[in-house]
């Protein structure tokens, strides 16, 4: 279905996602309009692996730290785009940036693997509250999207804490799975500055 160009809904370890493969003619505009979603806001990508996430963003000293301490899990990195790596400006909202996340989770993880990183973003319409598992989905995006993936209930009903380590001092853009003391303690101990706490 995603290799048609379709509309999938999938589990995640926080919470349900709906995705389009990255190469799909007008996927991402489908995406956006399925989900009531405004354009000038950015789609992360699901990746298979740490050398995915570095294949589309700088990997840079703090989120390399951030990512061997909690990759597969609820973090997304906000990283720059790499030379060459030619995404699409949808997807990005124009920035010269790309949200990427490793989901701990089998399904989005798989499907990264065999597609490819994989734009996927909460399986809701926009503004209302994330869906936790496959009714909830098709209850708020019924025949707008093609298929769910029914992987029981969400085990987090906590969307990613969303960390920019675009710059020079990594950035706390919004509080989710992981507490930002969490992260201090990482960066502290790699001996990486940050504003975090702890």
């Amino acid at each position: 279905m995603l290799r048609a160009g379709g509309l999938v809904a999938m589990p995640t370890d926080t919470v349900y996602g709906v995705g389009v493969a990255l190469n799909a003619r007008d996927g991402l505009m489908r995406l956006f309009a399925a989900k009531d979603r405004p354009l000038d806001r950015a789609i992360v990508l699901l990746v298979a692996d740490v050398e995915q996430a570095a294949s589309l963003g700088a990997m840079t000293p703090a989120a390399l730290a951030l990512a061997d301490r909690f990759w597969p899990g609820g973090l997304t990195l906000v990283l720059r785009q790499v030379p060459g790596a030619t995404l699409p400006s949808a997807l990005t909202a124009g920035a010269s940036t790309i949200g990427v996340r490793l989901p701990d989770h089998p399904s989005p993880r798989a499907l990264a693997r065999a597609l490819g990183p994989l734009p996927v973003t909460s399986a809701n319409i926009t503004g209302r509250p994330d869906a936790r598992d496959a009714s909830r989905v098709l209850a708020e995006l019924g025949d707008r999207i093609d298929l769910v993936l029914d992987g029981g209930a969400a085990r987090g009903g906590t969307p990613s804490t969303v960390v920019d380590c675009s710059g020079e001092l990594p950035q706390l853009l919004r509080v989710g799975t992981i507490a930002p003391d969490d992260l201090a303690a990482v960066l502290n101990a790699a001996g990486l500055a940050n504003v975090f706490g702890a």
